[in-house]
């Protein structure tokens, strides 16, 4: 079995769901467009420590599904079936409609009132261990999570680990294996720099907005570590769309790992 492109997933709003695209244009140095662009931070009056609001903590994130139209722009919100709120987030005013949502949303939050803003960089990121991997790809292999399921004895949605390419057709955990070394994705090349190691956002069921799991710890338990997928810098920009093959650049097929 070849190992090929199964899912594609970007993050328009750092701790909101995943949006699902067919396919992706990469740049070097880049994470996927518009992944991870936007992000709710603390309120400024609480004293809390500056921040953003996150699945770590905010699982009721978890409720709300985001829609992002790169080219309007304009961000599209529902909650449970419903549209609660559609504007420009590159505007003042669409800003402050976000706002106003998003103060509703949280209020009485000991994080103070939340400010939709603009991000870029290691702040943007959903994982602790990215702050050094600003620009990263999260790739996660689906055969690792499968494994992981037959250890913690229930399905569990791949969503929950918030990756952007989600691969599958190679053996469980051999993504650990590719450290320092490039992939190519479709047209483009992908160095992978690191594990990813898994924090408390992934107990939060993407489908109820429940913390239903403790992954951390059972991976922990289960393999000897907390890490589940890895993270990639974008060598040589191009294309990625769903079914490409995925392959260890300057390999013979019969030293592929997973071919």
């Amino acid at each position: 079995m070849t190992a090929r492109v199964e899912q594609i997933h970007r993050f328009p709003v750092k701790g909101l769901n995943a949006e699902s695209l067919d396919s992706v244009t990469l740049a070097p140095a880049a994470g996927l467009p518009e992944d991870r662009r936007f992000a709710l931070a603390y309120g400024l009056t609480t004293g809390a420590k500056r921040g953003f609001f996150q699945l770590t903590r905010e699982e009721k994130l978890a409720q709300l599904k985001v829609t992002y139209d790169a080219a309007a722009p304009l961000l599209t919100i529902h909650r449970q079936g419903r549209q609660v709120v559609s504007a420009n987030p590159c505007d003042q005013t669409g800003r402050m409609l976000l706002n106003q949502f998003f103060a509703g949303f949280f209020a009485g939050s000991p994080r103070g009132t939340p400010s939709f803003q603009e991000v870029r960089g290691p702040a943007a990121s959903d994982e602790s261990s990215a702050e050094a991997l600003p620009e990263a790809v999260s790739i996660i292999n689906l055969a690792s999570v499968r494994d992981f399921e037959r250890v913690a004895r229930t399905t569990v949605d791949p969503r929950r680990f918030r990756g952007n390419l989600l691969i599958d057709g190679l053996p469980a955990w051999d993504e650990f294996s590719w450290l320092g070394r490039e992939l190519v994705v479709g047209n483009a090349r992908l160095k992978v720099t690191e594990r990813t190691e898994r924090c408390a956002a992934t107990n939060v069921n993407p489908e109820t907005a429940e913390r239903d799991m403790n992954i951390p710890l059972t991976l922990r338990k289960g393999f000897g570590h907390m890490d589940l997928g890895v993270y990639a810098e974008v060598t040589l920009g191009g294309n990625v769309r769903l079914g490409d093959g995925v392959a260890l650049a300057g390999a013979a097929a019969a030293d592929l790992p997973f071919a």
